[in-house]
């Protein structure tokens, strides 16, 4: 039996088109915000994806034939979409106008494990900003306030933004004894922290040095249950150092900025222990979770690199992104009922075939109802009416256009709404403007 590779996902038609129309509506509310789009190359090269780290996560890619050139070892899968943006940007600094805005829709790939939720290929919605020398905390806010409106513009009622700075958690960390070399690690276990055991945590930290007692101090905070003022009152009394200090400003502020953008307080949440597994993030770092279905982990991701672009470049180039994780999102709209997979073609009507000597006639009118932006499919086999009916219904096809020899004498066709089971002898011109205006076809009949 055929099957797909595990961790690869392929829809069957209906969610195909869902999976389209989801990625419209995020891209619409990119462009709102004037976002450019961009496109780069799947096929990195290895040295550009390990600038920040990572090697674990990237697939190589390598020739079945051996060519001259370009080593195989040397190429491989992108892991995400920042990453090949900072070597974008670094390439073409001179031909760009900063703050330069960009959106990224396209597939990814890590070597994952599958599991719910999480693919070895998976689509990506980003979009960064970045600056040239500088680029201010309010872009930041900016930037959020963006994805909370996608989520907003997708019906999604429930959900959560979780924020935090990394300064201020690096600093913690080096206030309780984390040397350089051990936080990047110790990083990565306070980010799988909610899906090991207590005992796997303690023991993976103690791995690397931490002490029980302030292995303690991390465990309270991840119980903390506080509200957004409360933890900016609580969180000075745990460190004073100056990259602790400057990680709670800026968080402080960018909450301050939210409010300018009218990014309601009620579904932000500040977590002093939010991580983000990647590497290169160095201040604000958000995680977008909905918050009836938490077992579906994060949605959405990202935050501030200051030096990623600046690590393949001479120039800083400091900049901010989020990131939606479309392909893990998609089925549990589909679940609820939030995003509706009915249909398994674009087409909104299909033109019947009942008699092969009038096909030039049926291909004329699907011709004037596409002219019109109308999508339209016609049935060309030659079969009964009833199957003809029958595939349009299955395939979600809201109209029907019948015409026979009776019909054309009569210069009129049959409008059949298969939804409300009625139909209408009317003119091709009728037909036009009720399918540009459906509610039309219940005052007529």
């Amino acid at each position: 039996m055929l099957t797909n590779i595990s961790g690869f996902p392929e829809f069957l038609p209906r969610e195909q088109i869902a999976f389209n129309a989801l990625l419209d509506k995020i891209k619409e509310q990119f462009e709102l915000y004037g976002f450019t789009p961009l496109e780069t190359p799947a096929v990195e090269r290895v040295s550009t994806l390990l600038a920040k780290g990572n090697d674990h996560e990237i697939y190589g890619v390598h020739r079945l034939a051996q060519e001259q050139g370009i080593k195989e070892k040397d190429l491989a899968l992108r892991f995400d979409l920042t990453v090949p943006l900072a070597r974008y940007v670094a390439q073409h600094y001179s031909k760009l106008t900063f703050p330069y805005r960009r959106y990224h829709i396209a597939p990814v790939w890590r070597g994952e494990r599958p599991q719910a939720g999480r693919y070895r290929q998976f689509y990506q919605c980003d979009i960064d900003i970045v600056g040239d020398g500088a680029l201010p905390l309010i872009y930041d806010a900016e930037v959020l306030s963006v994805i909370y409106n996608v989520f907003i513009s997708l019906g999604i009622k429930r959900f959560g933004i979780i924020l935090n700075n990394r300064a201020l958690l690096t600093g913690l960390l080096k206030s309780l004894g984390v040397s350089v070399g051990t936080l990047i690690p110790i990083l990565r276990i306070l980010d799988k922290a909610e899906k090991v055991s207590k005992a796997v945590f303690t023991k993976e930290l103690e791995h690397y040095g931490m002490s029980p007692g302030n292995i303690k101090v991390l465990e309270h905070l991840m119980t903390q249950q506080l509200d957004n003022k409360d933890w900016l009152k609580y969180l000075p009394t745990l460190c004073t150092t100056r990259e602790f200090m400057t990680g709670l400003q800026e968080l402080e502020e960018l909450m301050n900025r939210l409010q300018d953008f009218e990014v309601p307080d009620t579904c932000l949440r500040i977590d002093p222990m939010l991580t983000r597994g990647l590497t290169y993030y160095t201040g604000t770092v958000c995680e977008v979770k909905l918050l009836d279905y938490p077992q579906l982990g994060s949605v959405c991701g990202g935050g501030r690199y200051a030096n990623l672009v600046e690590s393949l470049s001479d120039r800083a180039l400091p900049g901010v992104g989020f990131s939606i994780g479309v392909s893990r999102l998609l089925p549990k709209l589909i679940e609820t009922g939030i995003i509706q997979a009915q249909k398994e073609t674009p087409a909104e009507v299909m033109v019947t075939s009942q008699n092969i000597q009038h096909m030039q006639y049926y291909i004329y009118v699907a011709k004037i109802l596409r002219t019109h932006h109308i999508n339209t499919e016609i049935y060309l086999a030659q079969k009964p009416l009833s199957l003809q009916i029958k595939y349009a219904s299955k395939k979600g096809i809201s109209f029907v256009i019948i015409a026979d020899h009776e019909e054309l004498a009569r210069e009129e066709i049959i409008l059949r709404a298969l939804t409300k089971g009625k139909q209408m002898r009317v003119s091709l011109a009728q037909a036009l403007a009720v399918l540009k205006h459906p509610e039309l076809f219940q005052e007529l009949t």
